[in-house]
């Protein structure tokens, strides 16, 4: 299946691609530039309203602020002039990805999102990092609301085109938007470099579930004391079903459907014919305390 620069979309009922509204988050943060390329290619698909964590931040999954104030900054492009426009630019939340959808939804959209897109990330967020990203998890809060929500990654380079990912990423979620039923749903998109250049091609596939060959390297800081850095360890074998990180292993950048229903309905239907009975506790002599 191959993505041109020209195409053509048409529209499913319920989904008006000039006058949608998209909530648009990430877990790099408000000022990072994939966010911004993301920004003005979701701009030609409906009206973008930017709420994303005031700092970086990868790798917090799905973690939410409750303990403590949630702090909003109003953000603008460039400085404001006496007598002139805002140049309203998002929200930055003192918060994780999953606080920037929740208080994006409830308290800076005019209305309900039609759409919430999460990225474009800095790296790849396949395999079981699905579990640990902070870009995911955004996409899934979206989903928890009943929305349909996507999460875009990009393959770590040292010069990262942003630019070019993010119109990849925008004709993909054209035409999943254009294709898919009335049912919300949740999707993974992740872009290998190989994709940025020729004719990019995609591949439908499911999530690769096999751990990664982590490692802790040793460290000692100046007063000798120890302390461990987690580095990146051996990439799981690819296997011989097609997954996210094969896709990505021969240059096609893949999409993945996913589903925050954790519930393993076989186990579940296996369980409840078990026959599992309590006793009363012990009668307490000392009191509780």
């Amino acid at each position: 299946m191959l993505y041109r620069r020209s195409i053509v979309i048409e529209q499913t009922p319920g989904y008006d691609l000039i006058t949608m509204l998209i909530l648009l988050t990430n877990d790099d943060g408000i000022y990072a530039p994939g966010l911004a390329a993301l920004q003005r290619e979701l701009a030609k698909l409906g009206e973008v309203y930017v709420v994303a964590p005031s700092t970086e931040q990868s790798g917090v999954g799905h973690m939410i602020t409750y303990l403590t104030p949630l702090i909003v900054k109003e953000v603008f492009q460039n400085e404001r002039m006496a007598g002139g426009s805002d140049d309203h630019w998002g929200w930055a939340v003192e918060g994780s990805p999953a606080d920037c959808v929740k208080i994006g939804v409830a308290e800076f959209c005019p209305q309900r999102p039609d759409l919430v897109v999460s990225g474009i990330n800095a790296g790849l967020n396949a395999g079981i990092n699905v579990l640990y990203s902070g870009t995911v998890a955004a996409a899934i809060e979206g989903a928890f609301f009943g929305i349909t929500s996507i999460a875009v990654s990009l393959q770590y380079e040292r010069h990262f085109q942003f630019e070019r990912a993010a119109c990849l990423a925008r004709q993909i979620i054209e035409q999943v938007l254009a294709a898919k039923g009335p049912a919300p749903q949740l999707y993974n998109i992740n872009i290998p470099t190989a994709a940025l250049s020729g004719e990019p091609q995609v591949g439908v596939v499911p999530m690769n579930v096999t751990r990664y060959g982590d490692r802790f390297e040793r460290r000692q800081d100046p007063f000798g004391r120890p302390y461990y850095w987690l580095c990146g360890g051996q990439a799981p074998l690819l296997g011989e079903h097609e997954t996210d990180l094969s896709a990505i292993a021969q240059g096609r950048i893949a999409v993945t459907p996913l589903d925050f229903n954790m519930t393993k309905q076989t186990v579940l239907t296996e369980m409840e014919k078990w026959p599992i009975r309590l006793s009363p506790p012990p009668e307490s002599h000392g009191g509780e305390r």
